[in-house]
């Protein structure tokens, strides 16, 4: 029988190392490179967020409710980490000089189902679904009782005060979900894939290791959200690019972190291994 799972992955999480301003242009370099030695796989997963981006949009349009389609513009990217997992896989073999056979590829993204990485997808899912509960709470709050709620035909509720004060609020509120999904998900989604882990654990993770790297790690992440509104702006044709692009990057920005935590934690055991041959030398002498 053909094995399309490949190597199990290893146990428990390995050292993270401090992130730089210049591993971020590192793993973009890396992602360019991935995106043209492995196009078609670029393509694959980005149609497929972008397909449903489409369906999103065509349903809000179709039930004549447009003011959902701005709180989707900003809900939208937290379902971002669902269609980049296979990204993931297509940049990990690529480094490590393993076949991209498409079975394989799809075989290990299938895998995952018995694994960890379908916890956490549960709770984007849950966070997406709670942000629209509150957006709705939102809109109810600021234009309920407007006299001006015919969003169906006209975008000018939206430069009324509530208008402006609803799209403010909902602003702010997006922005903290996008943030903590950001924190808890930029790295423990690559280390899932890559390690035996626990979501929990995990999590916890890739939120220390944000805390830890703050100013590269909010940069990486402002960008990120700045690349993607403005790739959804040309009816979501502009993720043919951005999603892949900064699917492999991430992949990349973790690898960068495990190794640089592994040559610290080598370094680490190297000075204390000299340290206790000193001391032992110097007990040796007395």
């Amino acid at each position: 029988m053909r094995d399309i799972t490949g190597p199990a992955p290893e146990l428990g999480v390995p050292p993270m190392g401090q992130i730089s301003f210049a591993m971020l242009g590192q793993a973009l370099r890396a992602a360019l490179a991935d995106m043209r030695r492995a196009p078609g796989f670029a393509i694959v997963f980005a149609s497929v967020y972008v397909a449903i981006g489409l369906a999103f949009a065509a349903v809000t349009w179709a039930t004549g409710k447009t003011y959902w389609l701005v709180f989707a513009a900003v809900g939208f990217p937290l379902v971002g980490p669902f269609a980049a997992v296979g990204l993931y896989e297509v940049s990990r073999r690529l480094a490590r000089g393993r076949p991209l056979d498409m079975y394989q590829i799809f075989g290990v993204i299938w895998g995952q189902s018995k694994r960890q990485l379908p916890s956490i997808c549960a709770i984007v899912l849950f966070m997406f679904l709670f942000w629209f509960f509150l957006a709705h709470m939102i809109f109810a709050l600021f234009l309920g009782f407007s006299t001006m709620t015919n969003v169906s035909s006209s975008f000018e509720v939206y430069t009324t005060p509530q208008g402006l004060m609803m799209l403010g609020v909902g602003s702010v509120v997006g922005a903290g979900f996008a943030l903590l999904l950001y924190m808890i998900t930029v790295i423990s989604l690559p280390l899932l894939l890559d390690r035996e882990v626990d979501f929990v654990t995990a999590m916890i993770t890739s939120f220390q290791t944000v805390l830890a790297n703050l100013a590269p790690m909010l940069a990486w992440g402002a960008l990120i959200a700045v690349a993607t509104f403005v790739a959804l702006l040309p009816a979501f044709l502009g993720l043919f690019f951005v999603l892949p692009l900064f699917g492999h990057a991430t992949w990349h920005l973790y690898d960068l972190a495990v190794k640089a935590g592994t040559a610290e934690a080598e370094a680490q055991a190297q000075a204390e291994a000299r340290d206790g041959a000193v001391i032992r030398g110097v007990f040796s002498a007395r």
